[in-house]
């Protein structure tokens, strides 16, 4: 799969839908066959949607975990918390379950935002502040992450 690109505004109607913006469609395409997990985000509050491609490549490195080992055992069953298999209907539209409606504080202005393969669903204002620049230092985060990556082939060091 190729990364997914953009960042958009949309809403969530009073049962829960929420319209694709038709540029993030046409990027799932290839994966609107196979269906989408939605779960929650680990570190953040907000969902997560994985084409089933994706989550089936997070599956098997999970299935490597030895169950027998309780801190395995317990990342598990919270990673797993309220994970759902969704699909995109003809029109378009992703029905969110209550419970992660819930979790992410989501109820109707919302932000789609790629997150190279999977796409990250906000609560608008909870994303607003989530990337302000007074929250964390951007440029202080991409040397701590990218600093030490040395990539030759693409000119990006």
């Amino acid at each position: 799969m190729n990364s997914l690109i953009g960042t958009y505004e949309c809403k969530v109607d009073a049962k829960g839908r929420l319209l694709l913006p038709a540029p993030l469609k046409k990027q799932l395409s290839a994966s609107l066959q196979d269906g989408f997990v939605l779960k929650r985000s680990v570190f953040q509050p907000c969902l997560e949607l994985y084409p089933m491609s994706e989550w089936n490549l997070m599956m098997q490195k999970i299935n490597k975990l030895n169950r027998f080992v309780k801190k395995n055992d317990d990342f598990i069953r919270r990673f797993s918390a309220g994970v759902k298999v969704v699909e995109i209907d003809n029109l378009g539209r992703l029905l969110v379950a209550k419970d992660l409606s819930t979790f992410a504080k989501i109820t109707k202005d919302v932000v789609l935002n790629s997150a190279i393969n999977i796409v990250e669903i906000w609560d608008k204002d909870l994303y607003e502040k989530a990337i302000d620049d007074s929250v964390v230092d951007f440029a202080d985060l991409a040397e701590d992450v990218m600093g030490n990556v040395n990539d030759d082939d693409n000119g990006i060091s």
